[in-house]
């Protein structure tokens, strides 16, 4: 019961993104390409929201994933694409800048 309301409320566990990192996570930034050459977490691919679906032969379905974006909405997406295209391990890592701030402490 307790899990039920915290999904209606939208509260997840806290996801220990640098742990992910340190098992091999692949970050996906789902930004426009000009969006990504503006800024990027080093080491991460940049894979448009809108070509996800496209290129799942670039994302390893072994490793965890991160998704990130400017602010949470395409990672969202993202990750509900690869969810349902059968890829298990998939956070979503919201803002890019954000994640990377938390991967850098």
């Amino acid at each position: 019961m307790l899990v039920l309301i915290k999904k209606l409320l939208g509260i997840r566990p806290t996801v220990n993104f640098a742990q992910l990192i340190k098992e091999g996570a692949q970050i996906i930034d789902v930004r426009t390409s000009e969006e990504f050459a503006s800024g990027h977490i080093i080491g991460s691919i940049n894979i448009p929201l809108q070509n996800i679906t496209a290129s799942l032969t670039k994302i390893k379905k072994d490793k965890p994933i991160i998704t990130c974006c400017a602010s949470g909405m395409r990672s969202a997406s993202a990750r509900s694409i690869l969810k349902s295209n059968g890829y298990e391990n998939v956070f979503n890592g919201g803002r890019w800048a954000s994640l990377n701030s938390k991967l850098l402490k």
